[in-house]
């Protein structure tokens, strides 16, 4: 056994060194965090987004484009949707209730019907809205429309 292989004693020392305890402890003073400045101070916390003063990245960039706070999101749903669910589950009525039974819409959103595809069963359709290819296709095929 040499000095070399002497090792302290399991829990003796410990990992992190105390800062701010004196000089001595080589890591008094500032305790670790520099002369001056906004880090240097208690309370300290960085702010998102905050580049130490320089313009920020979401400042800088240009804004564009136009929000309008009125529109109206509907659900649009497509008369092949309607013609494929009238042949495999035979519906003939279609509400909302319908829709999300078959899971065409979540939830309560509005609903367009719109003029994809095309009908060849008389079916009653029920929506909020309707283009007027899908009012024509729904009526040249016999079926009848409900504005809800």
């Amino acid at each position: 056994m040499g000095l070399h292989n002497l090792t302290p004693a399991a829990g003796s020392v410990k990992s992190e060194k105390r800062i701010g305890r004196g000089q001595g402890s080589g890591r008094g003073g500032t305790s670790t965090r520099g002369h001056k400045g906004a880090k240097s101070r208690s309370g300290y916390s960085k702010k998102i987004g905050f580049e130490g003063g320089q313009m920020p990245l979401q400042r800088r960039v240009p804004k564009f484009g136009f929000k309008n706070i009125n529109r109206v999101e509907y659900k649009a749903i497509n008369l092949d949707s309607l013609q494929m669910l009238a042949e495999t589950k035979s519906i003939t009525d279609f509400n909302i209730d319908t829709y999300l039974d078959n899971g065409l819409i979540s939830g309560t959103k509005l609903v367009k019907i719109l003029g994809r595809g095309e009908l060849k069963v008389a079916v009653n359709v029920s929506a909020h809205h309707f283009s007027a290819t899908a009012t024509a296709a729904i009526e040249a095929a016999g079926g009848s429309v409900t504005k809800i």
